[in-house]
């Protein structure tokens, strides 16, 4: 064999084991929380919640629900996020000859609506979806972590139960499905060409002079082309590895199987050591991703949020990323979570348009999302816990999620009977 026939053959290995392969979940986590910690060192802690709520803020302008336009979609670092993160599932769906658009039974598009909502409703009482209320709540110490990994838990549950029920009981909807593939080399094409986007949107920002607000502060447009970047790798990553955390919550009592909830738990462990290292440093603030939530808002949100990404068939970031690879049903869900994230935010905490926020900062007047009233500010180093205590509580945490779903998989004690 030709030294050009091998270079080709490791090629078209590599290219197998990074575009097309499906990551081990433990592998995926891993990088997902080395890609969290770069995220949050750049600029901020990521996640999908303040996306697909800028969305809805926009939608609700548009139709006159809202006085005040939101923050520019493009100037806004939660919706860059989210665009980055879509992208970056979609390129990875197209290079790896996923994409083809998915329409589900009519019964469960009529259940994306509500799950959407659903989302929305938790995600704004939880302080987050999965990812701002649990992963990276965790992974920034802060309290109210627990509070909705305990909402998700039996929001899971709940969810089941009712999916159980609704296979035994609703016959209407289950027909419809179609799905229509596309052609593997214009996946390959749609994917270069979603890449060739994103550098180019990349260098737009990085050459930019003008500044955005963000952090409480006037922040050069430059940063938000790394924002893009980072979170299109984390959209890669996450739709590479199928990693969808409600299916942690989910088939431990499913089917049994814990290896994404071992994975997540792993994740979060890796995830808060790095965010640890950053507040320590004061690279990251304390207060950073901190929500007082730590009560019943959190919990409750977590059932909320919970109950609605089980039916959705994806929690905050597996809907964006079933998104980019052509899943029309998530398509319903993402547009209901981010109205349902908008009007529930409007009701308890007011307008949040951008010139309000700017005002209250340079005031120096505490936000009215930030009061409290649905659970208290539980920062963990701060408490009688200390640096050391909090990390041992978060470690122990994840440890006993690990041994009691491994119990669990092979007693299968706590499987729900159909």
């Amino acid at each position: 064999m030709s030294e050009g026939s091998v270079l080709g053959q490791q090629a078209k290995e590599l290219y197998k084991i990074l575009c097309q392969d499906k990551w081990n979940p433990y592998t995926t986590g891993i990088i997902i929380a080395f890609l969290s910690v770069v995220i949050a060192a750049w600029y901020t802690s990521w996640g999908a919640t303040g996306a697909v709520q800028n969305w809805g803020d926009w939608a609700l302008y548009g139709v006159g629900v809202n006085e005040s336009a939101p923050g520019n979609i493009f100037l806004h670092s939660g919706s860059i996020i989210g665009i980055g993160f879509i992208a970056g599932a979609f390129i990875s769906a197209c290079l790896g000859g996923n994409f083809a658009f998915r329409i589900p039974p009519r019964i469960e598009m009529l259940k994306a609506v509500i799950a959407g909502s659903l989302m929305g409703i938790g995600a704004i009482l939880g302080g987050g979806c999965n990812v701002g209320g649990f992963y990276n709540a965790l992974g920034n110490l802060s309290a109210h972590g627990f509070a909705m990994f305990f909402g998700l838990i039996i929001g899971a549950i709940l969810a089941l139960k009712y999916t159980y029920w609704e296979m035994e009981n609703v016959s209407w909807g289950q027909g419809g499905a179609k799905t229509f593939n596309v052609p593997p080399a214009l996946q390959i094409v749609l994917g270069i060409g979603a890449l060739a986007a994103l550098i180019w949107g990349a260098y737009a920002y990085a050459g930019s002079e003008e500044y955005f607000w963000g952090m409480g502060a006037w922040q050069p447009l430059g940063v938000l082309g790394g924002v893009l970047l980072l979170a299109a790798a984390l959209g890669y990553v996450f739709q590479r590895g199928r990693w969808c955390m409600i299916q942690g919550f989910r088939e431990p009592h499913m089917t049994g199987d814990c290896k994404m909830a071992k994975a997540v738990a792993l994740s979060i462990v890796l995830l808060v050591i790095g965010i640890a290292v950053l507040k320590y440093q004061g690279i990251v603030s304390a207060d950073h991703y901190l929500r007082g939530v730590f009560g019943w808002g959190g919990v409750l949100g977590g059932v909320i949020f919970g109950f609605g990404a089980v039916l959705a068939g994806g929690c905050g970031t597996g809907a964006l990323w079933r998104v980019g690879e052509g899943q029309i049903k998530l398509w319903i869900v993402v547009p209901f979570f981010g109205l349902g994230a908008a009007l529930t935010s409007k009701f308890i905490h007011g307008p949040r348009d951008i010139e309000g926020i700017i005002a209250w900062y340079q005031a120096g007047t505490p936000l009215p999302f930030s009061e409290g009233m649905l659970g208290s500010f539980t920062y963990l180093p701060n408490t009688w816990l200390g640096w050391g205590g909090s990390l041992a509580v978060i470690f122990g945490a994840m440890a006993a999620w690990w041994i009691a779903v491994t119990w669990n998989e092979k007693t299968q004690k706590g499987v729900l009977e159909m």
